[in-house]
């Protein structure tokens, strides 16, 4: 017995100390990017936005931003956007070259490029924002005289911002107005849907994330879990991978 306790605290000396190597490693990494970040801002000037996230803290992801597209600072929270990348763990993929909308309606396309350490595993990204409003308008102009002018682009509208809470609370709003119901409307599926829609959207990654859902939806914490508990017993019944989502 004595032997194994033993071994047992080697081993638990050895993960704390790769986990002290991979925390050095990661520092290391970001600490090299940022001189990147302001590179890059430099280079497309006043439209262009660079953000470096540190994923081990959700809540306040930002290490380092250049330029103002999103308005977040260091120390502010990821977007949905980075939530959906840290729902899939190690099996995130870069994401290039999408079109979002603002909530005070610009129009942004951006890039965001996962960052993985020496054993493959995801813990940051880099992405590039650049505010594309004025260069839409101008092309919608162009097409209007040239009489080829349609229907612009729909663009999904996405929250950025310092504080995390408003991110959670916007994917709670946009599940609840694609249902068109409010939490009392919706029947059991609906609500283990709903659980299920947020967590593979990375919402759950964040801390009190669940006491503040349980609290918009008027439900008690311990119920708020039970359906968290039950959506994904069903996503593993059904072999849908973990962050999958449509």
């Amino acid at each position: 017995m004595e032997a194994t306790g033993v071994t047992g605290a080697w081993e638990a000396a050895g993960a704390v100390e790769a986990s002290g190597v991979r925390d050095t490693e990661r520092d290391t990494i970001l600490r090299a990017l940022a001189p990147v970040v302001d590179g890059i801002a430099a280079t497309f000037g006043p439209v262009c936005e660079v953000v470096l996230h540190d994923y081990r803290r959700p809540e306040r992801s930002v290490a380092a931003v250049a330029g103002s597209v999103t308005g977040r600072a260091v120390g502010g929270a990821m977007s949905e956007i980075g939530m959906r990348v840290l729902a899939r763990g190690d099996d995130a993929v870069d994401e290039l070259n999408y079109v979002t909308r603002t909530g005070a309606g610009k129009l942004v396309k951006s890039s965001t490029m996962v960052l993985r350490d020496s054993a493959g595993a995801v813990f940051g990204a880099l992405c590039v924002n650049v505010d594309v409003t004025a260069v839409d308008r101008v092309q919608g102009l162009l097409a209007a005289l040239a009489g080829t002018a349609g229907a612009p682009a729909d663009a999904p509208v996405t929250t950025f911002g310092d504080d995390i809470d408003s991110v959670v609370e916007a994917l709670l709003d946009a599940h609840l107005a694609r249902q068109d119901q409010t939490w009392a409307g919706l029947d059991r599926p609906r609500r283990l849907a709903l659980f299920r829609g947020l967590d593979e959207r990375g919402v759950f990654a964040v801390r009190r994330a669940v006491e503040q859902i349980a609290a918009r939806l008027g439900i008690s914490r311990a119920s708020a879990y039970n359906y968290l508990s039950q959506s994904r017993a069903a996503r593993d019944a059904d072999g849908t991978p973990k962050g999958a989502h449509p």
